[in-house]
C-alpha cells in the first residue's frame, strides 16, 4: 500500500517562501503523475501544478511563475517551491499520487500553508 507523506508547511509572512516536499513509501510504478493540490477554507480543492515521470509539468494559472514543482524519482519525491506567497495561498496543500496503468489515484493527509503578517 503506497502512502505519501508531505512536509513543509507553516506560517510565513506575505512575499516569503516555502518548501513543501511529499515522499511516497512503497512502489508507485514507472509512469506516474504526482501533483500538488490545494483547499482554502468553504472553497473546493484545486490544482496546484503537476509532474509526469518524465518531467513535463503544469500549473495553474496562479501559481505560474511563483511556484516550481519538482521531483526525484530516486527517493519517489515531489516537492513544490513556493515563492511571492499572498495571503490568497492560504490552504491545505496536498499531495496526488495518480498511475495512469493502473487507474489508481492516492492522496496525502495535507500540510497547513498560512500567509499572514
Amino acid at each position: 500500500q503506497v502512502q505519501l507523506v508531505e512536509s513543509g508547511g507553516g506560517l510565513v509572512q506575505p512575499g516569503g517562501s516555502l518548501r513543501l516536499s511529499c515522499a511516497a513509501s512503497g512502489s508507485i510504478g514507472g509512469i506516474n503523475v504526482m501533483g500538488w493540490y490545494r483547499q482554502a477554507p468553504g472553497k473546493q480543492r484545486e490544482l496546484v501544478a503537476t509532474i509526469i515521470s518524465g518531467g513535463s509539468t503544469n500549473y495553474a494559472t496562479s501559481a505560474k511563475g511563483r511556484f516550481t514543482i519538482s521531483r526525484d524519482n530516486a527517493k519517489n519525491t515531489v516537492y513544490l517551491q513556493m515563492n511571492s506567497l499572498r495571503p490568497e495561498d492560504t490552504a491545505v496543500y496536498y499531495c496526488n499520487l495518480h498511475n495512469p496503468i493502473l487507474s489508481s489515484t492516492i492522496w496525502g493527509q495535507g500540510t497547513q500553508v498560512t500567509v499572514s503578517s
